[in-house]
């Protein structure tokens, strides 16, 4: 061990410092599997001033630090593969403080989500952002991200629920950010730019999160569609005739890998290329019936081809595993994915645009789409042929990426939606950001970093 991870041992327990080769492997990587793991230790923060002093540390020995929550990301945002020091917030998972009147809850960052939503249901209160990794995801890591996932329409992204943030600068300083006020008209709200931020800035260790009213019964639908342009039509008449709460788009394939890999019956007997899932609030039964009207005007307009709607919630459950379980039915294909986005209003010609680059680059290679149309927001996966290895076969996405961001970018979209930016996407940034904005973020993340040792070769 060096003399600086010995130096480590003056501030933290051995316990809380790790550099067996197995642990710098398991901390040290993320959801990608295309970068090599060169972690040089794992140390675990307890607390605010464990924090500070890692930073501190760091600086004095320049020392490069890579944040890790539960490690979903699918942008190498967590991985460390410079020899960088990891520090994990596993410990650092305390329910801090609830205030009833305020309808909000303290957290640290390693509170994993699903413990926040069981934590705010037991307060007959809701925490809406959900998606299909809430089960290992941490709250530090979706800040850092912004996550957004399925009920986006409704309820927005995580930032939209942050309303208060403590953080550690990559100078060691500490910030109180927005204290949970519902209005503060006193400049630069700060919080916001450690949102979204991927670590780069500093490090996360308290946020103060807005809780929702526990949400009222929900319907949800599933239906084959005659095509694109019919699913903005459908969703056009779900959001403006009934309380729409989530809209999500997969193809044929997604559905066949679904069904093959789970054992689950077809939801229809109507085969159709694309689905829609479609889940509304039902507060009583006139909701349920403009929810069963919508869905009759879409039949009699031949919008949709076939539908059912859940009649119970074990049934509704079902539904969302036809679109919530397509990214571990893929798994086994080592896919390379793209998460991007346009406004809702382009996503049937953009999506016509991108089916021809990628029927061109690939004809003979398996591509599943899906993603939350209600949003915008489009995943692309690419199958990996049988035979082919994994460098090769990302050698060759690659080759390819500029062909779909330069389609993003004719239709002035995001090269990523909600997976950030991380190493897969950084030299592809000027594809969504302009050269100015870029310098911009540049100069804040050396405001913010000045010996740039926060999670360094990210984002920018």
């Amino acid at each position: 061990m060096s003399t600086a991870l010995i130096e480590l041992e003056s501030f933290l327990q051995k316990d809380q410092i790790k550099t067996d080769e197995e642990s710098l492997k398991y901390w040290g990587k993320d959801w990608t599997t295309y970068f090599d793991i060169k972690a040089t230790a794992i140390v675990f923060p307890r607390s605010t001033e464990d924090v500070v002093a890692i930073v501190k540390w760091a600086r004095k020995n320049k020392m490069a630090l890579v944040p890790s929550g539960g490690r979903t990301g699918l942008s190498g945002s967590a991985v460390a593969s410079q020899g960088e020091v990891v520090v994990s917030f596993d410990q650092m998972n305390k329910i801090k403080d609830f205030s009833a009147v305020d309808q909000s809850v303290v957290i640290e960052p390693g509170v994993v989500t699903e413990a926040l939503q069981e934590f705010a249901h037991s307060k007959n209160l809701f925490y809406p952002v959900d998606f299909a990794a809430t089960g290992s995801s941490q709250m530090g890591g979706n800040i850092a991200t912004n996550a957004g996932g399925i009920k986006v329409v409704r309820y927005g992204l995580t930032r939209e629920w942050i309303i208060g943030l403590k953080v550690v600068t990559g100078a060691g300083e500490v910030l109180e950010l927005n204290n949970g006020l519902v209005k503060n008209a006193t400049g630069y709200d700060l919080r916001h730019l450690f949102i979204g931020s991927e670590g780069t800035l500093g490090f996360i260790v308290e946020a103060t999160i807005r809780l929702a009213p526990a949400p009222p019964p929900m319907k949800v639908l599933v239906m084959a569609v005659s095509g694109l342009d019919a699913v903005m039509k459908i969703f056009a008449e779900f959001k403006t005739k009934t309380s729409l709460v989530a809209f999500e788009m997969f193809s044929d394939k997604a559905l066949n890998k679904v069904l093959e890999n789970t054992g689950l019956p077809a939801p229809l007997e109507t085969k159709a290329s694309f689905y829609v899932l479609a889940e509304v609030e039902t507060r009583n039964e006139q909701d349920e019936e403009h929810a069963l009207g919508v869905f009759e005007k879409c039949l009699e307009e031949s919008w949709v081809l076939d539908g059912v709607i859940s009649q119970s919630d074990v049934q509704a459950a079902t539904f969302w595993r036809y679109r919530e379980d397509i990214s571990e039915s893929l798994a086994k294909y080592s896919p390379y994915k793209n998460d991007i986005a346009v406004t809702i209003s382009k996503v049937p010609p953009f999506m016509e645009d991108l089916d021809k680059v990628l029927a061109q680059a690939y004809p003979t290679w398996e591509v599943v789409w899906f993603g939350h149309i209600g949003d915008g927001n489009l995943h692309i996966n690419i199958l990996r042929p049988s035979g082919m290895s994994k460098e090769e076969f990302v050698n060759e996405c690659r080759k390819v990426d500029i062909m779909v961001f330069e389609t993003v970018k004719k239709y002035k979209g995001s090269i990523s939606a909600e997976h950030g930016v991380g190493m897969t996407k950084r030299s592809f940034l000027n594809y969504t950001r302009s050269e100015a904005e870029i310098e911009i973020m540049r100069s804040i993340k050396k405001a913010f970093d000045p010996d740039m040792i926060m999670n360094p070769g990210k984002v920018i």
